[in-house]
């Protein structure tokens, strides 16, 4: 293949996977540590309950697990795997990175490996820059995007602007070589640093060391502004969708459905009302699984794909927004099959 070939590659997902928590928390068990009622939750948030993993977890298991989903639906083996991303601000360790791990696991011994943390928007940047890396690399052909997270262990109990959405999963997509006009058809971002400290999580940072520190859930427990994060997504989610949508050379209204970070159910119900889409144009998942970070779309995605609701051929718009701010919209000419549809 040329350089040139190679830097003009269609670039499509080939197979998806997830895995979610057995354990489930519902409204009524959470309310027990909140002053809140469970109706309240549902009315402002659409989320009845959240998926929490147990204290034995890891983080790496979860990334593995849905790996495999992904690859055994994609037909591809690990060691056909070039490029390992896992997307995380929860990993095990603060080094060495969870994609390390997964490829020790998976044994991809010919992959390339790195963490991205983009917050909640760290799935879609994380499958633009594999597919770049592919294009740039003629020896690039199958690369591994996984959003995985442990939320809840982050989160404070007590504290009704996090535990209400928070919850733990992994998700996970093969990216590869695809025929001219299909797949990512292109990608884009923006960013507004004006809330930099909405959503944060300062303990264990440099700023906020453990070293002989005691403990203090102000500073070691996660922090979120609802409100500012809302005013941040509704403003600029929209206008980053047409963006990409108009680099892909297509219309909004071209679009054929909508998967978002699942943030909140009334936020998105707000978003795709604000785009001029109906609810049957999306997947959500959030009112059953909650709010699981970089790892939040990918799940929606893969249950989404399973159930049949992303067609061939159909214009697909990926979009997330994370802590920072930060959003990332990509643009799909979809080629995977539903395992139902393939033969």
């Amino acid at each position: 293949m040329t350089p040139e070939a190679v830097s003009h590659s269609a670039i499509s997902i080939l197979g998806l996977g997830h895995r979610l928590p057995a354990a489930t928390e519902d409204n009524e068990q959470l309310c027990r540590t909140l002053d809140i009622s469970p109706t309240w939750i549902e009315e402002k948030t659409g989320i009845k309950r959240r998926h929490v993993a147990a204290p034995e977890d890891t983080l790496w298991s979860y990334a593995v697990d849905a790996a495999r989903g992904a690859l055994a639906m994609a037909g591809v083996m690990p060691e056909q795997l070039d490029l390992i991303v896992v997307c995380t601000f929860s990993g095990d360790y603060l080094f060495p990175p969870v994609s390390a791990k997964v490829q020790q696991q998976l044994g991809a011994t010919n992959a390339q490996i790195f963490d991205l943390q983009a917050n909640c928007a760290g799935f879609v940047t994380g499958l633009t820059v594999a597919a770049d890396r592919i294009r740039g690399d003629a020896e690039v052909n199958h690369a591994l995007v996984i959003g995985a997270e442990f939320c809840t262990r982050y989160v404070d109990r007590r504290d009704v602007n996090t535990a209400v959405y928070l919850s733990d999963g992994a998700g996970a997509a093969i990216l590869g070589r695809s025929s001219a006009g299909s797949g990512l058809l292109a990608s884009a971002f923006h960013t507004d640093t004006s809330n930099f400290e909405g959503v944060r999580l300062r303990g264990g940072g440099s700023a906020f060391p453990n070293d002989g520190r005691p403990f203090d859930a102000a500073i070691d427990r996660m922090e979120m502004n609802g409100i500012a994060t809302w005013k941040q997504a509704i403003t600029h989610l929209p206008p980053t969708i047409r963006k990409a949508c108009r680099k892909a050379g297509i219309e909004p209204g071209d679009v054929d459905f909508l998967v978002f970070h699942q943030a909140n159910l009334r936020l998105i119900e707000y978003l795709v009302r604000k785009m001029g889409f109906s609810m049957e144009k999306t997947y959500c998942n959030v009112a059953e699984v909650g709010n699981s970070g970089a790892a939040s779309l990918p799940i929606a995605l893969s249950e989404g794909v399973a159930r049949g609701k992303i067609k061939p051929g159909n214009l697909v718009v990926l979009a997330g927004v994370g802590a920072g701010f930060n959003f990332a919209v990509s643009v799909w000419r979809w080629t995977l099959l539903t395992p139902e549809a393939q033969p």
